[in-house]
């Protein structure tokens, strides 16, 4: 590793668990009869449905219109039938609007996109509108539109690609990372040059050396560079990504732009290579199925609104009853109640919790030991912020700062007072937004 490298405060070190599919290769999941593509897949406004049921769509058709700046298209997974427009459940646990597509089993492509073969001449803005009509988003969770990160309002010098793949369980990265180690490093270029930048970054932990020597291999070739990074959860948050790269400090209440960075996802870089170079929209992506109970954990590209029931079909099913279903990994992803949920543009994972892994505690009061201050990665204070929510002060909370919390989970793993510390500011932070939209109309 570079001695350059730094590490941020805080953090963790959870059995990651990555062993059970970190040597699955991608395997193309088959053709479904069926899908169910939940229409909201992003941060910010959901796109405006432009299909309506009995429609014959093409793979790639759009099926929805992007409805303002932060809002992305979505595309048919397939060609087929739009059976049904109605609501389903979300990985939130609420029911959203869905749009089901009965395939006609011939996976024939519409006129989507326009590949850019020659994108080193291309105009960025050519280059940012593709990304934006592909409808691509953050992959690694998040799902914020790429294309309003490509349009910072402040000087850019530095374009990160974040590989670190923290997450325990989750190997999707890093097999994208070592089987398609030319795409990535070919979207880390495209997403330069819409920057107007000569070259990136690409930051993967250290325990995935495999793919870092793939992607060395081919970075030259595009100017691209390649860095290893502390194995330290949340290492691939942005900020401390950032930081463990460049040394630049994110101010509280900041974004990247601030100090001068771009930060996306590997899976992104792929998203993006993939739209200009071969005009193809974002239909698919590459999941982590895996939990001790699976009988064949590894990594699928699926397309989207594929069931998460077909997902663990795939895997061979299980061995035995699981206590817990995550979309996500152990440490930021949502509990399901479903298996009817279906895979989406952000499903970085699907994990299956063992009973013996899934401990009932009963919060006991906070003993002041000082833990969850320690491994805090944005150095605030979790104890007092989770005191000032048990008593409803979210003003307070605002001004400890509970809105640079990144929801990593981190002081909730360490604190032996098992406290809901990580929902506790989940909810001041809702509390917080809701109380400040209530007074802009005012």
């Amino acid at each position: 590793m570079s001695p350059k490298t730094r590490k941020f405060k805080g953090g963790v070190h959870p059995n990651d668990s990555k062993a059970l599919s970190a040597s699955k290769a991608i395997t193309d999941a088959p053709l479904l009869d069926k899908y169910t593509v939940i229409a909201h897949q992003n941060i910010g406004a959901p796109p405006e449905v432009v299909v309506k049921k009995g429609d014959e769509v093409k793979k790639g058709d759009l099926l929805a219109k992007a409805a303002g700046f932060v809002s992305v298209p979505l595309h048919a997974p397939t060609s087929g039938t739009v059976t049904l427009i109605d609501k389903c459940a979300g990985p939130t646990g609420l029911h959203v609007p869905c749009i089901e597509i009965t395939a006609d089993g011939e996976d024939t492509w519409g006129d989507c996109l326009t590949a850019i073969p020659d994108w080193q001449h291309a105009e960025p803005t050519d280059l940012k509108q593709r990304v934006s009509d592909a409808g691509i988003v953050g992959m690694g969770g998040a799902g914020f539109p790429s294309h309003v990160k490509l349009s910072p309002q402040k000087p850019i010098d530095t374009l990160i690609l974040n590989g670190a793949e923290c997450e325990p369980y989750l190997t999707a990265d890093h097999r994208l990372m070592l089987e398609q180690a030319e795409d990535v490093v070919l979207g880390a270029a495209i997403l330069a040059r819409i920057l107007g930048l000569e070259t990136a970054i690409i930051g993967v932990e250290d325990n995935k050396p495999d793919a870092i020597d793939a992607l060395k291999a081919v970075a030259g070739k595009y100017n691209v560079q390649v860095q290893g990074l502390h194995v330290n959860y949340p290492q691939g948050a942005e900020k401390q990504l950032i930081y463990a790269l460049t040394g630049r400090e994110v101010p509280i209440g900041g974004l990247p732009m601030d100090v001068g960075c771009v930060v996306q996802n590997v899976a992104s870089a792929v998203a993006v290579a993939d739209a200009v170079i071969k005009g193809r929209p974002s239909i698919e992506r590459i999941t982590t199925v895996t939990g001790e109970p699976l009988v064949n954990p590894g990594n699928w590209r699926f397309r989207l609104g594929t069931p998460v029931s077909k997902a663990i079909e795939l895997a061979g099913g299980v061995k035995y009853q699981p206590a817990k279903l995550l979309l996500g990994g152990p440490m930021m992803g949502f509990a399901q109640s479903s298996l009817d949920v279906t895979v989406m543009k952000n499903t970085s994972g699907i994990l299956l919790i063992p009973a013996e892994q899934v401990s009932q505690y009963t919060s006991e009061p906070c003993i002041r030991c000082g833990k969850c201050v320690e491994v805090c990665p944005m150095d605030i204070l979790p104890a007092t912020i989770s005191q000032a929510v048990e008593n409803e002060r979210f003003d307070w909370a605002a001004q400890l700062n509970v809105l640079a919390c990144i929801e990593c989970g981190s002081c909730s793993y360490v604190c032996p007072s098992h406290r809901p510390l990580n929902q506790h500011f989940k909810r001041a932070k809702a509390e917080i937004m809701a109380a400040r939209r209530k007074e802009q109309k005012k």
